[in-house]
């Protein structure tokens, strides 16, 4: 049990600091600007706008309603994550409005708002994500069409987010719906990029005379694991061997400058890959 708090503790930290960047990036820099790309904080800037509340109060509620939903729906299968990171939200973008009331944008460059408005709370999802959390809202709704009907989420979400950004053309300016066209854009690639370059781990196959060195520093100085394999040259017909391993980047360099020093001869292969499964990677 020891060993498991202060895991716990770590795991949640993370949560919790990702989930304050995403709230900071919606308050801060979405609302002001009602920029509507998707998801429920861009629904609260809609109705935000349709009726008497604020958009920071319709996410609040909004998210809570969700997360009673997910309960109804969901029960036990409903993860303590979500609801974590869903209510530190709520709570959290509720609080700004009261510590920090803003009644315009934050600077006069909607492009520079924007772009935090996109990459603070794609970073933070990102985060959650690679945690096994998520903040809530049209996830929780995605995880009750997942167990109750044969929807498929990835579409349905990705629909529901287009109608909610092509509603600030009905609601808001041109601009302000272009802007949010774009935001939607953005959103999904940043997310993507930053999930891959959280998991990104180094794939090397060194082809070698003497593998014995190798992987001693690779199990002794690196502490990770390799496999060896036999190999034969198709032109020298001399045998080799192959080193398989995969570990992280700066592990990778070590690696690459002790088999330069140690063997120059070896032939290595590096690949990038984000999707690592087994022990000391992602275990699923």
């Amino acid at each position: 049990m020891g060993k498991k708090i202060p895991g716990l503790l770590r795991e949640y930290s993370i949560i919790t600091v990702s989930t304050l960047v995403v709230a900071v990036g919606i308050y801060v820099f979405k609302f002001p600007d009602n920029f509507t790309f998707g998801g429920v904080s861009g629904l609260s800037v809609v109705l935000g706008k349709l009726t008497f509340i604020s958009p920071a109060t319709a996410n609040f509620i909004l998210n809570i309603a969700l997360v009673f939903l997910g309960f109804a729906f969901l029960g036990r299968d409903f993860g303590v994550k979500t609801v974590y990171s869903s209510l530190v939200l709520s709570f959290a973008v509720s609080c700004l409005e009261k510590v920090f009331p803003m009644s315009r944008p934050i600077t006069d460059e909607p492009m520079l708002n924007l772009a935090f408005a996109v990459i603070l709370p794609a970073f933070g999802s990102a985060v959650l994500f690679n945690e096994g959390a998520s903040s809530g809202g049209t996830d929780i709704i995605a995880m009750i069409l997942q167990k109750h009907t044969s929807v498929d989420i990835g579409r349905a979400l990705f629909f529901s987010d287009v109608l909610i950004t092509l509603s600030a053309f009905l609601v808001f300016s041109v601009k302000t719906a272009l802007f949010s066209c774009l935001g939607l854009l953005l959103k999904v690639l940043v997310i993507d990029s930053v999930i891959e370059n959280i998991n990104l781990s180094k794939f090397l196959n060194v082809i070698c005379n003497e593998p014995q060195p190798i992987c001693e520093f690779i199990t002794n100085k690196l502490n990770r694991s390799a496999t060896v394999l036999e190999a034969k040259g198709a032109y020298s017909h001399t045998k080799k061997y192959v080193v398989l391993t995969v570990m992280k980047r700066m592990q990778a360099a070590q690696l690459r400058r002790f088999i330069r020093r140690r063997e120059p001869d070896a032939f290595i292969l590096i690949t990038n890959s984000s999707e690592i499964i087994g022990k000391g990677f992602h275990n699923e």
